[in-house]
C-alpha cells in the first residue's frame, strides 16, 4: 500500500523540530503496516505548482491512497490580493481530483488551519504578504463543500490549532500542532489502508 501526500511547508513539515510534521509521523506510525508514504510536500506550493508536478510524481509512485493538504498559499494575500482567486482554487482542486482519479479513487482532502493573525496580518518577514482567517475559512469551504458534491474524505482542522501552543509563526504548527494534526488525519484515514 501506497499513500502519496502533496502539499506545501505545513504537508513538507516546517517548523516540528521533533519529528518532521504531521506526515512524518504518518510515515512512522504506518512502518510496520507495509504502508509506504511519501511526503510532497513542497515550500510556498499552491494548488498551481502541485499541478504542474502532480503527474510525474504520482505516476513514479503509483499511489493507492492520494491526499491533498492544500489552499494555504492559496489563500494567501499579496498586497491585499489573494494569490490565487476562490474561483481558480476550486478549478484546481477540480483538475487536482481529475487527475488523482486516474490513479486511484481513495482521494483525500486536509482542510486549512486558522492563523494567528497578530503575526500574519501582515508577515513579519514579509509586510505585504498576510493572512487572515475569514479568508482562510473561505477557501477551506471551498475544500469541503467540493468534497461533498465529489463524494470525497475532508477532514477538519479548523480550530483544531491553538494559536499560543500550537502554531511557532502564526502559520506554521509547531510540533505539538503537527501532533494534534496526525492524531485526527490517522484516525480519518485509517479505514482506507485497511481496506
Amino acid at each position: 500500500m501506497t499513500i502519496c501526500i502533496f502539499g506545501d511547508s505545513i504537508t513538507w513539515g516546517a517548523f516540528d523540530f521533533e519529528k518532521g510534521g504531521w506526515v512524518e509521523r504518518l510515515k512512522t506510525y504506518l512502518i510496520n503496516d507495509d504502508v509506504y508514504v511519501y511526503n510532497l510536500g513542497v515550500s510556498n506550493d499552491s494548488t498551481e505548482n502541485i499541478i504542474k508536478r502532480f503527474d510525474a510524481e504520482a505516476e513514479a509512485r503509483n499511489p493507492d491512497i492520494i491526499i491533498f493538504s492544500v489552499g494555504t498559499n492559496d489563500a494567501l494575500k499579496a498586497d491585499g490580493k489573494n494569490l490565487i482567486s476562490i474561483d481558480e482554487f476550486i478549478k484546481n482542486i477540480e483538475t487536482l481530483t481529475d487527475k488523482a482519479r486516474k490513479i486511484t479513487n481513495k482521494i483525500v482532502f486536509i482542510g486549512l488551519t486558522t492563523v494567528d493573525e497578530s503575526k500574519t496580518n501582515p508577515y513579519s518577514w514579509d509586510e505585504s504578504l498576510s493572512s487572515d482567517n475569514q479568508t482562510v475559512g473561505e477557501y477551506d469551504e471551498a475544500i469541503r463543500v467540493f468534497c461533498e458534491e465529489n463524494d470525497i474524505i475532508f477532514i477538519d482542522m479548523l480550530g483544531l490549532l491553538n494559536k499560543n501552543e500550537d502554531l511557532c509563526d502564526g502559520l506554521h504548527p509547531s510540533a505539538t500542532g503537527h501532533q494534534k494534526m496526525f492524531e485526527v488525519i490517522k484516525d480519518a484515514i485509517e479505514p482506507l489502508w485497511k481496506e
